[in-house]
This record gives C-alpha cells, structure tokens and sequence, in this order.
C-alpha cells in the first residue's frame, strides 16, 4: 500500500488523468446500463401508477355493442373493463414543437367517472374554466407548450381555440409517435363539441386491464378476429392499441440512445486501459533503477507486482465511484430527454446492482491489463535492474543518421523520435482512430436526422411525398388523381393506403400501390417490390416470424377473403414493430373486388405546400376529407429524435476533445521528463524553444495522420453496418445512412488540428529547461 501511495504521489499528472478517463467510462456506462435496464421496468410501473389501459379498441359509436366489452370483460386475465364515449377526430392538426402536426385526436370527457386512466394533472392553472382543455405532458417536454398558452385544434378546414389548463400523463396516447393522441375537454366544452361536430366524430372506446400486461397485445388481436369485420361493415374505423406495441415504440429510441452511450464508454475504457498498459510499461522502464534497489533490500516480485496493480486499481475503484456518483448528479438531465421522448416524467431511483455491475466491469479490465502488463517485473533480476534494465549490451540499429539521412535538421529529428517511441505511438494511434470513428459516427447519426432526414425518414416507410391527401369514399380516387395531376407545380402523384391483413395467420401492416416504381422510398433491401397481382413483399421480422423466405408462397387474408401469393422481397420499417408487406392494387382486388384506394401523395416542384393544399381544397374540397403538409408533419415528429440525439454528439464530441488533450499531455510531459537532458543539451546548441516544440509536435504528426484516416475510414465504411446492428431489434436489417466525405474530412481535419495546438501548447513546459540549470541541478 505505501509503495502504491508513493507511486500516486511521483506521478500526480497521470493519475489525474487516468482518473478522469475511468470516471468519464464509469459514468457513460453505469447512465447507458440504468436506462436500458430500468426503462422497460419504468414504463410498466407508469401503467400501473396511472391506472392506464393495457388495451384499447375505439370504434364508432353506431357500430358499438354491449357484447363488444362482455367479451372483453371474460376474456381470461381480464379484471377491469371500461366502456366510454369519446369524441374521435380521425385527422386533426394543431401546432407541436416548430410545426404543425396532423394526427388522429380522441377527446374525453374530463369530468366523467373512470376508474381506467383517469384524469390525473401534474401541473394545472389555479383558475380552471369551461374553455380549458388537458393535454398529454409531451405537449409541454417536446411540444413547446406551457400552462395558459392557447391551444387550436383544427379539424375538417374549422379550428376548436381553448387554453391549455394542465397537463396529465399517460402511457397510452400521450405522444405523437403512435399516430393518435389524447385530450380531455371540461364536460360543458365536450358536449358543446359533440354537438358542433357531426355523427361521424361520436366515437366510443373500450379499456381493458390484465393481470399480465403483456397478454395485452394477444387479447386486441382476438378481438380483431371476432368482430373488425362486423365494425368495419357498418363504420369507417375501428382502432386498437395495446400497451405492449406502445411501450416497444415509446422506448425504442431511449434504447438506441443508451445504447450509444454504452458503446462509447466502452471506446474510452478501451483507452483507459491503453493508457494503463502505457503507464506501467513507463513506469517499469523509468523506475528499472528504483526495482532494482528494492528487490536487493528484500522486497519480492510479488511485493512490487501487487504495488503496481494495487496503484492502478485504487485509480479505477476511484475514478469508477466518482462517475457513479457524478452519473446521479446529470441524471436529470438524461431524464428530461426521456422525459421528451416518452411523454412521461422519469423519477431517477438508486440502483445499487447496475452500479456495482459497473464497477466490477472496470475493475475487472484494469485488473487484468494491469496484471499482464506488470507482470514482466517479476523477469527483472536486481543486478540487471540496477543497471538500468541493459543485460549485456542494449545498442540499437540507428535506423536514420543524421549524416546520411535526407531532409531538414528538424523533420529528421521529429522522424527519430517517431522511430524510438514505437509502443507509445501505437498507442496514440489506437487511440485516435477510436474517437475519430466516434465523433464520425455520431455526427453523421445527427446529419441524418437534423439536416438530410430522407434516409432516417425511410426507415419509417414513410414516403417522401410533400402533401397526403384523404379521398372522399364515394369519391373516384383514380379521377381524382388525374386531375390533380394536371394542376401547375404538381410533378407526380401516387396512389398508396395501408391496410390491416393477415399473413399465415400474423397479423401485419401491408402498403397498398398501384406502382412501386414511381414511388421515391423503397424499404425493400433484398429482391424487389411486387409488381403483379399474386406478388407481395415482406418484412424480414415477418419472414421470420413465418419462417418464409423469397420464392416461397404465403397466405393472406383480408375480409373473408384469403388468397396465395409469391414472396418477391424482403424489406424493412421501423414502424409498426417491422411488421409489414407490400401488396399492388391488383393484388389487393384479389381478395376485394371492389378496393379502389383512399389516400394520394402527392409530390410538388415550384409551389410552397401551403399554398398548394390552399388551392387544392378551393377546387377539390367537396371530393377530399382532409390535405395534409407531410414535410411540415416529419420537421414535428422528429424534432423530439434530433434533441435527443444532439445531446449524446455535444457529448461525444467533447469527450472526444478532452481525451486528446489529455493522452498528448501525458505523452509529451512523459517525453519531456525523460529527455530533458537531451532538450538542454539541444538548447546548447543553438536550437530556440519553437524549433524543440515544433520537432515535438511534428513527431506526433505522422502517428495523429494515421489515426485519424483510419477512423475516418472506419466511420466512412462502418458507420451503416454498425448501426443497421443498432436498430435491428427495431425492425432495420440495412441501413443506408447518408454519409458526405466533406464531413468526415471535416472531422479529420479536426482532430488534427486540435492534437496539433494540444502538442504545442504542452511543450511550451520546453521554455523551463535550459542547460545552465542542467548543469546547476
């Protein structure tokens, strides 16, 4: 213990820093390991908490029947059921964060008894009145509302104007993500809604709670089997949610953001124990004199072996409980972007088991590198150690003299001392070939969901269409299509509906096109689209669910209908948990003669999408339900993702700048200590302070040169197949992430830029040394 206490006081500099880097990893680790193991545990207790459904089936209110919820009620598990009206708004638009957002609306009477998600304000206004409306908390982390701010629901071309009186929570529709959400309106408001609107917007739904919540999702779908046909004969909807299928997409991107920082505090314990390993082989050649005269006074190899490894695992049992602790002090911070992505607020709880996980992680690494790094001193015999490590002669091959060699003075000198550092520079190159592949990495995550959202919006199945328009249903939508065509700025306009089948008995969400060539997204990644009428594409997470590949045949059923078709492709989405097909329109007429389609995207070039949907509901407001600004719907949406993932770049970024600076300081300061004689004596010569820092830092070049065109390559190459691993729990099996040379180029220059003024300003400790006081010391 006192040799490893003297051992922490010799070398304060590198101790710090060593600490630093182990508690940065400590902190990345134990913060990305709390979320990923408590948000699944979190959402279910908000559940519980809130008393919220664990299924839900809206319906129209005609179609309704008390049969509906006796089945629901004896279904086995079954213990509460709840029958409600509501208010349903298929398409409704209000403002959401930047823009606005086009989403399905179900408003509740806030004043009726419930006992299933009831009405439970987090934060309301003092003074409450009939003009008040409730509002999920998302409204207020992403939505950029606050209490009292006026609230405009506009639906069928009429805006609804209240005031937002509070905000509830809730696990079922509380965020913009599962294309329906929730309100609550004071009884006097609703009533005088109900009657405003016409029959088509009285809505009822059914609530279910279960002993097993996750039986939820079985018990919707047979309720689909027994009785979406008989809805969907005499209403135009029927809706069912399931606290399962929410839970996997509220926190799926909180997932993908731990997962990030648990990927990048491995990178910095890598470097940690890069670092670790440096040190100690440092140590044992700088300390060989000191070992020597420690084994020939009687301590054993073991005795200075345990002093190293204890001296580097007090380090780490420091650094890692100080990054535990500091982890609990920015855990809010990470709790409000759960917080945006969820719609819920996070209560941080002490989670003693994830933290001694994470200390026993890396204790463990250093441990061991400290062991198989230290263990050469038990080799070393006192007489030999004395010496200075020489056994019988220890000359070196000069691999560039001077009088031979080619080239400036100060080049040649900067290249010696390249050659003569071989294992710190392969340090340093691992090093920042890590980070740069990081910073690479994560930029380019940000770029593509910031700026170019294209191919993240494709990982959606959403087509990049600029407006959606709903047909009227006794309206030709081919007639329509055609004349919207026609119109001035219109380039094309695509048919496209989504429809509810079943493929061999799983029940998946399948795209319906007359045309997959002329539409601008392909989510196919292996084969191609259908293009007949008895072809169909799926899903790689339904191919495994059905065990069917390409060329095989499956079954699909829509209505009473059911029909053989070839597997043509295979594709991906992130929606819908992946589970999705491709059908043609030909193809779909197969199973329903009479299908002509219901939605039109239509693509614009020349005219603002506001004004076209201005235009378009001049002329064809009679034929349409409802125009949509897709463009303006996606900046909404995933405006919550890009705050998110800015705060893990800023994060990487940072760490990135910080371990740089560090890793050269305790490089160059090392160098500096053991060549201080050799920098005198240069000095002597003639050579001034800028010429020595210059040689330094220009010796580092070539190996930051190396390191950071290898991460560059890396995060060029890397960056789409790690992170297709990323999400493929997600339902993503290829990505295609845009990634711009000029970026990682950026980045290169960058971080070499940075090393370069880290190098020079750490050698100015060169100005200190001179040879008189060499002489004098």
């Amino acid at each position: 213990m006192k040799l490893a206490l003297a051992n922490i006081r010799k070398s304060k500099s590198a101790t710090a820093s060593l600490f630093i880097f182990i508690l940065v990893a400590a902190l990345l680790l134990n913060i990305g390991l709390m979320v990923i193991t408590q948000i699944n545990p979190f959402f279910d207790s908000k559940v519980e908490q809130l008393n919220d459904p664990h299924a839900a089936i809206m319906m129209h209110q005609e179609s309704y029947d008390p049969t509906y919820c006796d089945f629901i009620a004896n279904y086995p598990g079954v213990t509460e059921t709840e029958a409600e009206k509501i208010i349903a708004m298929d398409i409704a638009k209000f403002k959401y964060g930047t823009g606005a957002l086009s989403n399905s609306a179900i408003i509740f009477n806030a004043d009726a008894e419930r006992k299933i998600g009831p009405l439970n304000l987090i934060e309301k206004l003092n003074a409450l009145s009939s003009e008040d409306i409730f509002v999920p908390y998302s409204f207020k982390t992403s939505g950029a509302y606050e209490l009292g701010d006026p609230f405009t629901i506009t639906y069928l071309d009429k805006d609804y104007s209240y005031r937002i009186g509070g905000f509830f929570e809730t696990t079922m529709m509380g965020t913009n993500n599962m294309g329906v959400m929730k309100f609550m309106l004071p009884e006097d408001s609703f009533d005088e809604l109900a009657e405003e609107l016409d029959a088509s917007s009285e809505g009822m739904i059914l609530s279910a709670v279960l002993e097993d919540l996750t039986q939820s999702s079985q018990l919707e779908k047979e309720f689909m089997e027994n009785y979406q046909q008989t809805i969907e004969e005499t209403s135009s909807y029927i809706w069912g949610l399931n606290v399962e299928l929410v839970k996997s997409v509220n926190t799926l991107t909180i997932n993908i953001v731990a997962t990030l920082l648990v990927a990048f505090a491995i990178i910095i314990v890598l470097v940690s124990l890069i670092v670790i390993k440096y040190r100690i082989s440092n140590s044992i050649e700088d300390g060989m004199t000191n070992i020597g005269v420690l084994k020939a006074i009687g301590y054993t190899s073991r005795q200075i072996l345990s002093s190293m490894i204890l001296q580097f695992s007090l380090i780490a049992l420091c650094g890692s409980v100080g990054g535990i602790a500091l982890s609990y002090v920015l855990m809010p911070f990470f709790g409000g972007i759960i917080s945006t992505l969820s719609g819920l607020i996070w209560v941080q709880r002490f989670d003693l088991q994830t933290n001694l996980i994470c200390i026993v992680i890396v204790a463990f690494c250093v441990l061991i590198v400290a062991l198989l790094s230290a263990f050469r001193v038990k080799k070393i015999l006192p007489v030999a150690a004395l010496r200075g490590g020489i056994q019988t002669h220890n000359f070196k091959k000069n691999n560039l003299p001077l009088d031979k060699a080619k080239g400036g003075l100060h080049f040649l000198l900067a290249i010696k001392s390249l050659l003569a550092n071989a294992k710190q520079n392969m340090m340093i190159l691992l090093i920042i070939s890590a980070l740069t592949f990081a910073s690479v990495f994560s930029l380019v995550l940000y770029y593509n969901i910031a700026s170019d959202k294209s191919a993240f919006v494709d990982l959606f199945g959403a087509e990049p269409a600029n407006v959606y328009i709903a047909v009227m249903p006794d309206e030709d939508p081919y007639k329509l299509l055609d004349d919207i065509e026609q119109m001035d700025a219109v380039r094309k306009v695509n048919l496209l509906d989504m429809i509810e089948t079943k493929i061999d008995g799983q029940t998946v969400y399948t795209n319906v096109a007359d045309n997959y060539s002329r539409l601008e997204s392909n989510m196919v990644y292996e084969g191609r689209q259908p293009k007949h009428d008895n072809e169909i594409s799926i899903s790689w997470v339904v191919s495994d669910l059905i065990d069917k590949k390409i060329g095989d045949t499956v079954e699909v059923t829509y209505g009473n209908e059911t029909k053989n078709y070839l597997v043509t492709g295979l594709s991906q989405s992130m929606s819908y948990s992946g589970t999705i097909a491709g059908l043609t329109m030909e193809g779909i007429r197969q199973l329903q003669s009479g299908y002509k389609g219901t939605t039109l995207y239509v693509y614009l070039d020349g005219i603002t999408n506001k004004d076209f949907i201005e235009r378009v509901q001049d002329d064809y407001g009679n034929r349409i339900v409802e125009a949509i600004d897709i463009d303006e719907n996606i900046e909404s949406q995933t405006g919550i993702y890009t705050a998110a993932v800015f705060a893990v770049v800023m994060m990487v970024l940072i760490i990135t700048v910080l371990v740089v600076a560090m890793i050269l300081y305790l490089v160059i300061k090392t160098m500096i200590i053991k060549r201080k004689k050799e920098f005198g004596i240069l000095k002597a010569l003639g050579f001034s302070t800028v010429q020595l820092m210059n040689q330094i830092s220009i010796s580092f070049l070539p190996v930051i040169v190396a390191g950071v065109i290898i991460g560059g390559l890396l995060g060029l190459y890397f960056t789409n197949p790690m992170l297709s691993v990323l999400l493929s729990t997600a339902g993503v099996k290829s990505l295609e992430f845009i990634i711009h040379p000029t970026i990682v180029l950026m980045i290169c220059a960058g971080i070499l830029i940075l090393a370069y003024i880290v190098s020079m300003l750490v050698s100015g400790r060169i100005k200190k040394i001179s040879a008189y006081g060499l002489i004098t010391e």
